[in-house]
């Protein structure tokens, strides 16, 4: 009789179980990978970043640049059937130059006018600037935290050469998310082979990892077993897991340059993660690290040195 109720008292913690992980995934799947504001970030300590990043961000010359720009709209129909939307800017000057622009979680396109306006009148490049799915103008009830967005980039490099040319030169630059998008994509088979050098701002390691990180900082839970479930859902509803979209298996296999950027004050993404990616690349890699610059503020804080860095390291791989 004992050993009954025991019975039935470990089915009914098991039921318990299952319940809390079941509406445990719903709820994390609901708060970071369905399209959607995301105010859990309001507030963030982690993302708090100085007066002189803010003021360059809400009110630099960069955004009265991008408003007055006569951005080509490009459109893309990607391999499941989403509208892609992006922003093309010719050089002033023909050139087989191009950079593509690829912006982190929450943001748009044309704020990586940031970067684009030094591409365009220093560097004299072609720019282009995707709306990654999910954001933006593009298609996508959810955020692929730069997995299935990798397959998105290759198509779209692929349209820009068949636009520009077989001999273009094309550089990719991403931002947070976007950093991990383009290093996700050096480790592809099918990579364009003229995209000569990557530059990563801020990027995971992994989603998993990322989110492991934040479950810990922001909830104070333990990644397993709730983040595996919550893994499986997006599986289901969104096409990937967390622990295959990693930007470390990718560079472990690139052929392409990479220069990494990564503030040294980073509690969002710490910066131990992109020194991990810079020492397990296979190929030729660079590391510069901003001081006491927090996500995503190195350009803000160090622009004339970040700006040297970039230049130095394409005229080495973009000539």
């Amino acid at each position: 009789m004992i050993r009954k109720h025991w019975k039935k008292l470990l089915v009914l913690l098991v039921i318990i179980f299952l319940v809390i992980q079941v509406i445990g995934s719903f709820f994390f799947y609901e708060l970071a990978i369905k399209r959607g504001p995301k105010d859990f970030l309001q507030n963030n300590a982690d993302l708090e970043v100085s007066d002189q990043t803010m003021e360059l961000f809400l009110n630099g010359d960069w955004i009265d640049w991008v408003n007055v720009q006569q951005f080509e709209q490009l459109t893309l129909t990607s391999r499941d059937g989403l509208q892609l939307s992006g922003y093309y800017l010719p050089a002033s000057k023909p050139t087989d130059k191009v950079v593509v622009l690829t912006h982190g979680y929450l943001g748009h396109a044309k704020q990586m006018g940031l970067f684009g306006q030094y591409y365009h009148n220093n560097l004299g490049y072609n720019i282009f600037m995707p709306d990654a799915r999910g954001h933006g103008k593009s298609e996508g009830n959810y955020y692929g935290f730069g997995w299935p967005d990798r397959i998105d980039l290759i198509d779209w490099t692929q349209a820009l050469v068949k636009k520009l040319g077989p001999d273009s030169k094309v550089v990719y630059h991403g931002l947070s998310m976007g950093a991990a998008t383009v290093l996700m994509a050096s480790g592809e088979d099918e990579f364009p082979h003229q995209v000569k050098a990557i530059i990563a701002d801020s990027p995971y390691m992994s989603v998993y990892q990322l989110f492991a990180y934040q479950m810990n900082r922001m909830f104070y839970l333990p990644a397993f077993p709730l983040l595996d479930s919550t893994s499986l859902l997006t599986k289901i509803r969104a096409g990937y897991s967390f622990r295959e979209a990693s930007a470390l298996k990718a560079v472990e296999k690139a052929d392409v340059p990479i220069l990494y950027i990564h503030g040294e004050s980073d509690t969002f993404v710490p910066t131990k993660l992109t020194k991990e990616l810079y020492q397990q690349t296979s190929s030729d890699a660079e590391l510069f690290l901003v001081p006491g610059a927090n996500h995503g503020e190195s350009f803000a804080l160090a622009q004339d040195e970040y700006k040297v860095k970039i230049d130095h390291f394409l005229s080495r791989n973009n000539n």
